[in-house]
């Protein structure tokens, strides 16, 4: 989960969950770091000395985090994953895997696996293009590179995603130190969520095994429903949200309104806490997240405009924007340590008519 483009692992599971574990991973990845474009151009001694900046600023930003947000004090700081965009393929390939079979020994994928394995490959080269960064909470523990010191009870890994951070902050004209750490910072947030309330991961594959699972629908059922909604019946969201509900069950459509909700928190949070800490940590910041602005909502070639279409990036997008004024509103409102009572259940988490009217959930939690 992060900023901008690279919110897309969210989408990358939002995008994959409807066809469950029937995917080959292992070719999605071979087929996907065939396909994923080069990044760009460096020197050995660039690549080194961005690498160890990255991990550096990985680490500094814990302080900075915990402070603002009040969580996880007293857990100790992991190390990072600096990743080249074949080595991203890999470890989200492998995550994806965990993840859909919920950590339950995996059959083999047959034919429509390797059908799937070769769809998911498109779609995993051209977000590996996209991700500046990452924590993934469903990486398994023993692969976990975090090394001394590091928490044995948090199985997720924090990756950041070398050549297209560069990439960016060549595009944006921005300085590479700042603007390294501006991304960190967001990262650093998301790690700290997981690991202050360990109840979010299982809350997510929870809801994952309700999207993924076989809702015993027939054709005809699923007939029914739609001609239900096109004779105008009850009134439904637009774009691929609303696909989504056509396409659903409403068990499934309610699991993926709590993905939603969630992923539009997690990421309206980490946006808040960057702006909160980045005046005092990023000198340039004002002028960073200005670039930064411009690029996420400026245009894009017919390619890029389908792709996002497809995988609904435009339409998660708008969430994690109504998710930042959400905690914005909240946090002025009541402070930081009483909007902390979100993270108490999922009871807590915002419901979607409280996203926009952030006085509701505090008239209803608080």
């Amino acid at each position: 989960m992060s900023i901008d483009d690279e919110t897309a692992n969210t989408l990358e599971s939002a995008a994959l969950e409807s066809v469950g574990a029937k995917i080959d991973w292992g070719l999605a990845a071979t087929v996907g770091k065939k396909l994923s474009r080069p990044g760009p151009k460096m020197t050995d001694y660039t690549r080194m000395a961005a690498r160890t900046e990255l991990a550096d600023a990985a680490v500094r930003a814990e302080g900075p985090v915990r402070e603002v947000t009040g969580l996880a004090d007293g857990l100790a700081v992991p190390a990072a994953r600096v990743l080249e965009r074949d080595e991203w393929i890999d470890a989200s390939g492998e995550s994806m895997r965990a993840m859909l079979s919920g950590g339950a020994t995996e059959e083999s994928p047959g034919l429509s696996g390797r059908i799937g394995g070769l769809q998911a490959s498109g779609l995993l080269a051209f977000l590996s293009t996209a991700i500046l960064g990452q924590y993934d909470p469903f990486s398994p523990p023993a692969d976990s590179p975090a090394g001394p010191g590091s928490d044995a009870t948090d199985p997720g890994v924090l990756m950041l995603v070398l050549p297209n951070i560069v990439g960016v902050e060549r595009a944006l004209r921005v300085v590479p130190s700042d603007f390294r750490l501006w991304v960190c910072l967001h990262e650093v947030t998301h790690r700290v969520q997981f690991s202050a309330n360990p109840w979010l991961r299982q809350y997510m594959l929870d809801n994952i095994e309700v999207l993924t699972s076989d809702a015993g629908e027939s054709v005809s059922d699923v007939a029914a429903r739609l001609t239900g909604a096109l004779r105008g019946g009850k009134p439904r969201e637009k774009g691929i949200i609303g696909a989504m509900q056509l396409l659903q069950t409403p068990e499934q459509y309610d699991a993926f309104n709590r993905m939603l909700m969630l992923g539009t928190l997690l990421e309206g949070h980490a946006d808040h806490v960057m702006d909160a800490v980045g005046p005092a940590q990023v000198p340039t910041v004002a002028s960073i997240r200005e670039a930064f602005d411009r690029r996420r909502t400026g245009p894009r070639n017919p390619v890029q405009r389908i792709i996002r279409a497809l995988i609904g990036m435009d339409a998660k997008l708008a969430q994690y924007i109504r998710g930042k004024a959400f905690v914005d509103e909240v946090v002025a409102t009541v402070g930081m340590a009483r909007f902390n009572t979100i993270w108490t259940s999922p009871e807590t988490m915002p419901l979607p008519d409280e996203i926009d009217e952030p006085a509701r959930w505090i008239a209803r939690v608080l």
